[in-house]
């Protein structure tokens, strides 16, 4: 193949910003825009490989996705315009803003460099960043900051814009991850058999080591090194969010963090004399996705996707999991390392580690944009090993969208040809959930559940439930704080009880 057919990552750049006067910090579109400032330096080129750029990606910023992160200091009418303008990259004609998901860093490295294959691509920045610390301190300073800029024109969007819960699921409150993941985490107990107590410290102990990580990582957000108690227990420090979980348990996403990602061909790097030891290549990517809504799930503690993307990806790369030298799972909350350990065959302790930079509870969750870092992280120790292999996980929604990227500093045997995803996509559409009930009534037992908590302890309870006819409802659990603080005690799966439909509303009531 010809070099200005080969894919290559050629820079990295990532920022945390720690800045205590909100007044002086940096807006999010100049962290990122920071980050490809270093990710340029970084490959050697620096002003030369800006002016090549002609595609520019911006991640989706958690303030375009959810609710609960919404700026109230304006909006960024063109993102990947914005950074395009700060950066002089006058020759960017590509400009993407991305949908949602944890997965789209990788999913877009990927698709850049199949259209770098093609010809259709010279040079790409991927780049996102979040300033939630900076945006929550002036919210409590009383501050007016101007995060509004409108430099015109129109941009591309990748990735898929379906919201990951259904109508039904919002209407039991289950819109978002802090009240999804907890469920599968449950689901993920019941599976092992395990207890409550048990249970609270395999999680402690998982977490433990990417704490560790975060630790010695100087970008990383959090750096007290927690222990596996420290993690595990809930108390006034550490309430529980959505039982099982502490907040130590969940991605951290109020930071101020950027990260960017420079792709070109071979071909150019050499012209703009970028040495090879700069240069990383993709071995093995895939993408895929299971059933869209959880409710439609063949069960909360497995993932087909992630087993057939890092199927995929190794196979393309020519490599086993074993061959794997360096890893960083996508690590959002507990239950999506467990599930990536269960498909991928990795033991929760492997001695390898399961994180190069601390994971999102830790080293930060910069909202869509966490798995840049990784990428840039893993860039990093790929070129530091010459010849190592690097495989990064991502993931979307609610352990829904998955990605992997397998690195090297060395060039593949082999051609840039990764599979058509709509092939092995079609195997896990092909496998269907249990029938699900959306008006329940009649007897019923837990699947799985969640106890939500606020300021003043738990607030209100979600479960999955199964009927006699073994169909999958989901359900509104009482407000009753007695009971539902008993269930963060005491094993509620399996639990049995009835269940009524009332104005589109599930509600189960224990036995």
């Amino acid at each position: 193949m010809s070099d200005d057919l080969i894919p290559v990552l050629v820079g990295c750049g990532q920022v945390t910003q720690r800045e205590p006067d909100p007044a002086a910090a940096l807006e999010p579109v100049e962290l990122m825009a920071e980050a490809g400032r270093r990710a340029a330096e970084d490959s050697g080129a620096g002003r030369r490989l800006i002016d090549l750029l002609d595609t520019i990606v911006v991640l989706r910023s958690f303030s375009d996705t959810s609710w609960r992160f919404t700026c109230p200091f304006g909006r960024y009418a063109n993102p990947p315009a914005s950074v395009a303008r700060r950066l002089g990259a006058d020759g960017a004609t590509r400009l993407v803003y991305t949908h949602p998901g944890g997965n789209m860093p990788q999913w877009c490295v990927n698709r850049l460099s199949e259209m770098i294959t093609r010809g259709e691509v010279r040079a790409a920045l991927v780049c996102g960043g979040e300033a939630l610390a900076t945006q929550k301190a002036a919210q409590r300073a009383g501050l007016e900051l101007d995060w509004s800029e409108d430099p015109g024109g129109s941009y591309e969007e990748w990735g898929i814009a379906r919201r990951g819960w259904s109508d039904m699921e919002d209407r039991h409150r289950m819109a978002g991850a802090i009240f999804a993941y907890p469920l599968i985490e449950n689901a993920i107990r019941g599976h092992h058999g395990r207890g409550i107590d048990e249970h609270a410290r395999a999680m402690g102990e998982l977490f433990e080591g990417f704490a560790s990580v975060a630790a010695a990582n100087p970008l990383a957000d959090r750096r007290a090194g927690y222990s596996c108690d420290e993690i595990a227990t809930a108390g006034p420090g550490n309430p529980y969010i959505g039982f099982p979980y502490t907040r130590l348990m969940n991605a951290n996403a109020f930071i101020d963090q950027s990260a960017a990602v420079l792709l070109t061909s071979r071909g150019e790097a050499r012209r703009l004399g970028i040495a090879d030891d700069r240069m990383v290549y993709l071995h093995g990517c895939a993408d895929a996705h299971d059933h869209w809504y959880l409710s439609d799930r063949r069960d909360f503690h497995s993932s087909p996707a992630i087993a057939a993307v890092g199927r995929e990806a190794m196979e393309m790369a020519g490599c086993t999991i074993g061959d794997i030298d360096h890893l960083d799972l996508y690590s959002c909350f507990p239950s999506a390392v467990e599930i990536a350990c269960d498909e991928l065959g990795l033991a929760t302790d492997d001695p390898r580690g399961l994180t190069v930079t601390g994971g999102l509870p830790y080293f930060g969750g910069p909202g869509n944009n966490y798995v840049t870092h990784s990428i840039a992280e893993m860039m990093n120790r790929v070129r530091a090993n010459p010849g190592s292999l690097g495989m990064v996980t991502a993931n979307g929604n609610y352990v829904t969208k998955q990605s992997i990227g397998i690195y090297c500093s060395e060039p593949a045997p082999h051609p840039f040809a990764p599979r058509d995803p709509a092939v092995y996509q079609a195997e896990i559409d092909a496998e269907p959930g249990p029938r699900v009930s959306e008006r329940a009534d009649g007897r019923a037992s837990v699947e799985t559940y969640t106890v939500m908590h606020d300021r003043t302890g738990p607030s209100f309870g979600i479960m999955f439930g199964r009927l006699g006819d073994a169909s999958r409802f989901i359900a509104a659990l009482p407000e009753d704080r007695a009971l539902l603080s008993a269930m963060t005690e005491q094993d509620h799966l399996g639990v049995t009880g009835r269940v009524r439909s009332r104005g589109g509303v599930n509600r189960f009531v224990p036995d």
